[in-house]
């Protein structure tokens, strides 16, 4: 018998989810989105309604929900879904896309997605709730907290801790034994040699830390540290 499973989340992530879930043969029962109409079809599958319909769903036996809001720029819409839901005692489970390569010693959480062709070595960890796109390396002995976004094609050398919340940006590379710290980012393409604090942010393009003492400024937003 198949397993059931709902989406949470009508946007653009969902329809990879839902491509994801037909190849792993899941029986998708509907989406879940406070700012669509009901009835509208993604990929085929339908909005049921908000968030309201999430005690209903629960008391008919549907116990499987993949998030599928990616919360790019802000992990918070993303990890206060994760948190409502698990009140509601809604179970994520794990998917991982058929061309990914998962070595046999690494542990994984729950709520992890990992997308196509995605590459995660030996005796690596991965927390609850991260996002790992398509094209990702996880090299080994790789530590990768909680609620993460690891964009596509982002490349983590050996030893890399990314901490909770942060978010690394499509191409990024960073270093060998290098840590990013919690609800840090770093910008697409960006090349990391040293560790990142937390709530740091590397921009976009350049290389951290800075060459040759040039600095840039971080925008005013408290939520980032001075780390230029």
């Amino acid at each position: 018998m198949r397993k059931r499973i709902f989406i949470y989340g009508a946007g653009g992530h969902a329809k990879t989810v839902i491509s994801l879930l037909r190849l792993l043969d899941w029986e998708i029962t509907g989406i879940i989105d406070d700012g669509v109409a009901a009835g509208t079809l993604v990929s085929g599958v339908k909005v049921l309604g908000t968030a309201e319909m999430l005690p209903e769903l629960r008391s008919q036996g549907i116990e499987n929900v993949v998030n599928a809001v990616g919360g790019i720029g802000n992990y918070t819409i993303r990890w206060n879904i994760f948190r409502h839901l698990r009140e509601l005692d809604f179970h994520f489970p794990t998917l991982i896309h058929p061309t990914a390569f998962v070595e046999d010693t690494v542990t994984l959480a729950d709520g992890i997605q990992v997308l196509a062709q995605s590459y995660i070595s030996s005796e690596s960890t991965v927390d609850f709730g991260t996002l790992i796109n398509a094209g990702v390396i996880i090299s080994h002995d790789g530590k990768i907290g909680k609620c993460v976004n690891l964009s596509p094609g982002a490349m983590l050398a050996g030893e890399v801790t990314i901490e909770d919340f942060a978010q690394i940006g499509m191409g990024a590379t960073i270093n060998l034994g290098v840590k990013v710290g919690s609800e840090a980012r770093v910008g697409n393409s960006a090349v990391v040699k040293a560790d990142v604090p937390a709530g740091g942010r590397v921009y976009a393009g350049t290389v951290w830390p800075p060459v040759s003492g040039k600095t840039r400024q971080l925008p005013s937003n408290p939520q980032y540290r001075k780390i230029a």
